[in-house]
């Protein structure tokens, strides 16, 4: 380790919305079981910008409080929590500089794809630990990662190795497109929790037969709170425990809500007492809300909550409408709104090159400049693929409504309801756009239950997906370079989370730490300021080549 430098340049997060170029940073001594990394490349996301805005506030960014021997901690200098300065950056490629002295199972040289979501490590605000967030993240020269804390239960690495045939950039795009793929791959919850914590409450009498079929059909909680004025809940062999008011019940305490009724103030009341991936079952009983309803839009994304509903009388109808996996089906018609951003790129790419029947994908997008570079590269691959592709603009453009799977770019709770208003029946909506946890929306719940609608999100991605998009980088059947829209080193990493708050390019943004030095660049801008990296770009895409051209370039100054 005697080589190692001192000192690094690193982008860190210090407050809210307080971004710092740091050229002096520490460069942490491996401990027994960690392992320090230089970073090759890194992709910036919007879940830096919610960082950025949030700092201490943000759920990953908050202290441990399970998952791990809480007294490691003390022993990780990279595990920054609460106020303590942040180094963002989770879509990393990285090669390892230096090994502790008790770790045996990575060498120095070997390169690695990073997993960053560390699902089993929880936080103190109900969330988990992350690379990035309450651990140092990428946007540095060298990063430190603990083996404990990197290391699931089961025993498997957060570390994926990877050849060296790659390029940076298409491994370090690896982590969004698996995100991408994880909500689409996502299996949903079909039956009750068994042995979970249910929790009804009618405002109409309930058939007690129809409730025991439901019960046995579809699982028994262990315990079933039941809250009502008027309606009775026996015979079910199961223990109920009755309490007067919704406001005696703790918040997000519930697998399952079930609410028989229609007054829209109890609707609205029971969407705090859903916890963590947990479902609410709303039975009309022939009646309507008359109103919006608002609705807890951001717990879709980040609570993994599902809201179903039928107009009739028995909750087991509503069960039925619920989607196996997130996956696009044979003859959809897809709405990929904001779809050409950086994640609607992989979104609209993804779903042409899906293999899935008759499908037709619709990309909208308030920015023509970026709608015509999304579609230089979708038109293609659809036409390769027998897709029907097409780009407009909401701002001026009609198109034809309904649409039988909708996915959001754009974290907007106003945008989900105009969802709901052009879905057909049966629809899913993607809320992929991290709207915050504690954000509501007024939804026309109505609509919703009518159309059979389902709301599905997901955040960030499990191992599996990860390695299932690098399987077909790697074999060649998959190029994530496509999404690049601009590079540059850490000296051009803020402008270039501005970039993204101001939705500026088309396309990732790409890091390179070893390009000291290098602004924010866009690909369609090289020819003036690197000619000899624009050679090697592929109609205008972002390739290997380029890649090791401009490191020369930079390896050279």
């Amino acid at each position: 380790m005697a080589n190692l430098v001192e000192t690094q340049q690193a982008v860190q997060l210090v407050g809210p919305d307080k971004l710092l170029f740091n050229d002096s940073k520490k460069v942490h001594r491996p401990g027994e079981h960690q392992i320090l990394c230089r970073v090759e490349a890194v992709g910036l996301c919007f879940s830096d910008l919610k960082l950025l805005k949030q700092f201490s506030s943000h759920v990953r960014k908050s202290e441990i409080v399970s998952g791990i021997d809480l007294e490691i901690l003390k022993e990780i200098p990279s595990y920054v929590p609460g106020e303590k300065p942040a180094v963002p950056g989770h879509e990393a490629v990285v090669r390892i500089a230096a090994v502790g002295p008790g770790v045996e199972d990575f060498k120095v040289g070997e390169r690695y794809l990073v997993q960053t979501d560390y699902r089993w490590v929880r936080t103190a605000s109900k969330s988990n630990a992350a690379f990035g967030y309450n651990i140092e993240g990428a946007l540095q020269e060298y990063v430190l990662i603990d083996k404990r804390i990197a290391t699931s239960p089961e025993g498997d690495s957060m570390m994926i190795p990877v050849s060296e045939e790659m390029s940076c950039s298409a491994v370090a795009l690896v982590e969004p497109w698996a995100c991408v793929e994880d909500s689409y791959a996502c299996r949903e919850r079909t039956i009750l929790k068994t042995g979970g914590q249910m929790l009804v409450v009618a405002d109409r009498e309930i058939e007690a037969d129809t409730f025991c079929i439901f019960l046995e059909r579809y699982g028994r909680p262990a315990q079933i709170t039941f809250v009502s004025k008027t309606a009775k809940l026996t015979g079910l062999n199961t223990k109920v425990i009755s309490v007067k008011n919704i406001s005696e019940l703790k918040d997000a305490a519930y697998d399952d809500v079930i609410y028989f009724g229609s007054d829209a103030d109890t609707a609205e009341a029971l969407f705090a007492k859903v916890g963590v991936d947990g479902l609410l079952n709303i039975v009309l009983c022939g009646d309507r809300f008359g109103r919006d309803i608002l609705t807890m839009v951001g717990r879709v994304h980040y609570g993994g909550i599902r809201i179903i509903g039928t107009t009739g009388h028995d909750p087991a109808e509503s069960m039925r409408y619920i989607p196996r996996t997130g996956e696009i089906r044979d003859g959809d018609k897809i709405n990929v709104v904001g779809a050409a951003g950086p994640m609607g790129v992989i979104h609209v790419v993804r779903n042409i090159c899906q293999g899935v029947d008759n499908v037709s994908v619709y990309a909208g997008d308030m920015d023509d400049k970026r709608l015509e570079s999304l579609t230089k590269t979708a038109a293609g691959l659809a036409k390769k693929n027998g897709v029907q592709y097409r780009a407009y603009n909401p701002s001026r453009d009609k198109i034809e409504v309904p649409f039988d799977y909708i996915a959001l770019m754009v974290p907007s709770p106003e945008l989900v309801d105009k969802a709901v208003c052009q879905a057909g029946k049966g629809a899913i909506v993607n809320i992929f756009a991290g709207i915050p946890a504690t954000v509501s929306g007024k939804i026309d719940l109505d609509s919703y239950i009518e159309k059979q609608l389902y709301f599905i999100g997901t955040s960030g991605s499990v191992l599996d997906d990860m390695k299932a998009v690098l399987s077909k980088v790697e074999a060649g059947r998959l190029d994530t370079n496509v999404s690049v829209g601009a590079v540059c080193g850490l000296e051009g990493a803020a402008e270039g989370i501005r970039a993204v708050e101001k939705r500026l390019i088309p396309g990732k943004i790409i890091v390179y730490p070893a390009c000291k030095g290098l602004g924010l660049v866009e690909l369609n801008k090289l020819d003036e300021k690197m000619p000899e990296v624009a050679a090697c770009l592929h109609n205008g895409l972002w390739t290997k080549q380029a890649e090791q051209r401009l490191l020369q370039k930079y390896q050279n100054l």
